[in-house]
């Protein structure tokens, strides 16, 4: 999908977060009910409007991978691409092989206009922990547990286009 049409809203400014972003990442990961587990702001971008956060998503770094993670829009602001703007821009960040998970067939279809795909979980790489990283399969151990046990439906994603590697 070409995202370069896209635009911010008139007074949105993106950035790399700071570390005076952590609280407010924090509220708006906690108000989407994601994971609020492994919230670095320093893997953050962020948009804000009038110096309030109204969108964040960060690229967590693992060992041969990383997770497109932690993707809110404040929902006052959801429905003008802000979402599909910062999806667009940490893909273009992105320097190893992009992963994601989500749930439910609606954010399937969001990320799959992205070139991400489904994936198994047994697909999913299990790179050797030389840098002390853990492995992305290591995270999503428990998102696969949960699926199993629970039946949530939890759908692991690769993306299939170019990255900056």
């Amino acid at each position: 999908m070409n995202q370069n049409n896209l635009s911010l809203p008139s007074g949105c400014i993106l950035r790399k977060a700071t570390s005076g972003d952590q609280w407010s990442i924090r509220l708006l990961v906690f108000s989407a009910k994601l994971d609020p587990t492994q919230l670095n702001w320093q893997q953050f971008w962020v948009i804000e409007y009038n110096d309030n956060l109204v969108a964040c998503g960060q690229l967590r770094n693992f060992s041969g991978a990383q997770e497109l993670g932690s993707l809110v829009v404040a929902s006052a602001w959801r429905g003008r691409g802000l979402g599909s703007l910062l999806t667009q821009h940490l893909i273009n960040t992105a320097t190893q092989p992009l992963y994601l998970e989500c749930l439910g067939q609606r954010l399937v279809k969001f990320y799959s206009r992205f070139d991400f795909v489904p994936i198994c979980f047994e697909d999913l790489p299990q790179f050797p922990k030389t840098t002390g990283l853990s492995t992305l399969k290591d995270k999503f151990r428990f998102s696969q547990l949960a699926k199993r046990l629970l039946k949530v439906p939890v759908v692991f994603m690769k993306y299939q286009g170019q990255t900056n590697s």
